[in-house]
């Protein structure tokens, strides 16, 4: 059969004319209306959930909603530059953030571009900021220590490598005192740590990390910020964007601490990309899926087995109540996902007791398996030490003449209240704690005024540094205390509580 040139001209025409057809309705797409970081998009019929997308000016988009007959994707960047009308093209990824050594000591925006003036970031590769958690046969139980230098947390409610404890409590509390202490704890611990910054104003993220500075921190820190003044979608990938920079220090068996400062801003940005995107509201006007937002965040958090590197993430969310309502949407949420809770009272917070936690509300469901031996030896009655004395405190307001038995379990409260409080940026290592707590256990601090005990303890620990070395190295090591040490540290305690009395004649 023979064809003309025109004929064969015509067919190539037409090809070529469905080709380009193909080519604008799968790969590039025609704005259809843009506004509060949000657009809709024609076209695109072949674009992924959580694909990044190009728009004019080099603003990178995300596709967050698939319709029938359009995209609904949010911005990450100025929308200024954006009309109706404008062509999208797909870039084929899923959002991704670099990864590695490179980012330490770094602060970085949630797409993983340094944000503090000190170049570029040196990396090899890059990570999905979405991923989906190990499964229960890769993981290991949690049974290693995360100190957190704060003696109240280490000894009451201990957090162990790989556990999720939420930090919770009302605005101005101490809550991010608390995580930023726990980071600064971890100098020489051979643990990263990556705090992401969500809603909080750029001065008090510039504080924190000028901070972690002076502490000699930021050298196995990155910071991840998204401000208060960034756009809702930036806010809501900040935390995965965290989680995925985590994610390859796990894989490379190392340990890391991570946290989220906070969450309830989080789900604030979350539902108001969601309400943009048209999604139908439903308890407290948040979307229907918002607790699987949070739950396949901290799910990522995990201690990995032998087979699979050893690594760990600890993860320390933080939760924002309104007036102390752990009732609310939200922090019930958190709390059902996470491994227990540290509960800040605003009222502990205002009659001076720091850090503010509420050892009654507080639980951490990991328990002693996360403690050294010598830890557990001198804390186990503490919790019931402090919920004695604030049951009988309440009674004894109300009665003058108390027996003896009473009066000698509120003097103990006291000197046990004393000793937990703890000034900000000033964690304690783990053998000044259990000296500390020894004492406390055996009664050293009875003939110690309740205003001189913090005194005492800093001067007992100082004394026994100097002059008997060997208690604390063996507390180092062995972590354990024996009969022959116990007898040792009774000695020397008994010997300088005599000489501190001398010196301090009103106790």
């Amino acid at each position: 059969m023979d064809l003309r040139p025109d004929e064969i001209s015509a067919l190539i025409k037409e090809q070529i004319k469905h080709f380009a057809d193909q080519l604008e309705s799968k790969d590039i797409g025609t704005v259809m209306t843009v506004g509060d970081g949000v657009t809709l998009i024609h076209g695109l019929d072949d674009a992924m959930l959580g694909e990044l997308l190009l728009f004019p000016g080099q603003v990178y988009g995300m596709v967050m909603n698939l319709e029938e007959d359009a995209v609904g994707a949010v911005l990450l960047g100025d929308e200024g530059t954006i009309k109706e009308g404008d062509e999208v093209k797909r870039t084929g990824r899923i959002i991704e953030v670099p990864v590695g050594d490179g980012l330490l000591g770094r602060v970085v925006n949630p797409l993983g571009q340094p944000i503090d003036g000190q170049g570029e970031i040196v990396y090899q590769h890059t990570r999905p900021i979405e991923k989906i958690a190990p499964g229960v046969m890769t993981r290991k139980s949690v049974d290693q220590p995360l100190q957190t230098g704060i003696t109240c947390i280490d000894a009451i409610i201990p957090i162990g490598r790989g556990q999720r404890e939420l930090i919770i409590g009302d605005r101005q509390t101490g809550k991010t005192a608390i995580a930023i202490d726990t980071i600064l704890n971890q100098k020489g611990q051979n643990i990263y740590c990556i705090y992401v910054a969500i809603g909080q104003k750029n001065s008090t993220v510039a504080q924190i990390v000028e901070k972690l500075r002076q502490g000699g921190a930021m050298e196995y820190t990155t910071v991840v910020s998204a401000g208060a003044s960034e756009l809702a979608p930036v806010q809501y990938i900040a935390p995965y964007a965290g989680c995925a920079m985590a994610e390859e220090w796990l894989e490379e068996g190392k340990d890391v601490l991570i946290v989220y400062d906070d969450l309830s801003k989080h789900a604030v940005a979350y539902r108001t990309v969601s309400l943009l995107l048209k999604r139908p509201p439903g308890r407290e006007a948040y979307p229907g899926d918002v607790f699987y937002l949070h739950s396949r965040l901290l799910e990522r958090a995990c201690r990995l087995n032998e087979e699979h590197g050893g690594g760990s993430i600890t993860a320390l969310p933080i939760i924002e109540t309104q007036a102390g309502d752990i009732s609310a949407y939200i922090p019930t949420n958190v709390i059902s996902i996470t491994d227990g809770q540290i509960f800040l009272q605003q009222d502990l917070f205002n009659s001076g007791i720091r850090p503010a936690i509420d050892t009654g509300l507080s639980v951490s469901r990991v328990g002693s398996s996360a403690q050294i031996k010598a830890m557990k030896q001198v804390s186990s009655s503490l919790k019931l030490e402090l919920a004695q004395y604030t049951e009988m405190q309440a009674f004894a307001q109300f009665g003058s003449d108390l027996d003896a038995a009473t009066k000698a379990t509120l003097e103990h409260g006291q000197r046990v209240r004393e000793v937990l409080k703890q000034a900000q940026y000033s964690p304690r290592s783990v053998a000044k704690q259990v000296v500390t707590l020894f004492a406390l256990k055996y009664g050293y601090t009875k003939q110690i005024a309740v205003t001189k005990v913090n005194m005492f303890m800093d001067e007992l620990y100082q004394f026994i540094q100097n002059q008997h070395p060997e208690i604390i190295d063996q507390i180092q090591q062995e972590k354990s205390i024996d009969d022959e040490l116990t007898l040792k540290m009774k000695e020397v305690m008994k010997a300088f509580v005599e000489n501190f009395l001398k010196v301090n004649k009103d106790g």
